[in-house]
């Protein structure tokens, strides 16, 4: 029990892990796009469509880590596994 517990923690950690890298690429190169937009043609702003449709997909990466497990967690898992168990033995 307490095996299943530290594996549960551990994946949590990886997940929340994985997002801040994503949010750390996504600044960093976002700002990069910026200054070389703002350098090579400051008269017509193109990084702002890399910005918005990679923020969509943050925001999906957000969403997922971060309320994912309280919609679709580990509870939710075991209480569908012990539905179906109950399924199966009134077969």
């Amino acid at each position: 029990m307490e095996e299943e517990s530290y594996e549960r923690a551990q994946k949590r950690v990886r997940e929340l892990r994985g997002f801040y890298e994503h949010l750390g690429i996504y600044l960093v190169v976002n700002l990069l796009l910026f200054a070389i937009n703002a350098v090579t043609s400051p008269g017509a702003w193109w990084f702002y469509w890399v910005t918005l449709f990679w923020g969509v997909g943050l925001l999906f990466h957000a969403v997922g880590t971060f309320l994912g497990g309280r919609i679709l967690g580990p509870e939710w898992e075991e209480r569908k596994v012990r539905e179906y168990m109950e399924k199966e033995k009134k077969r």
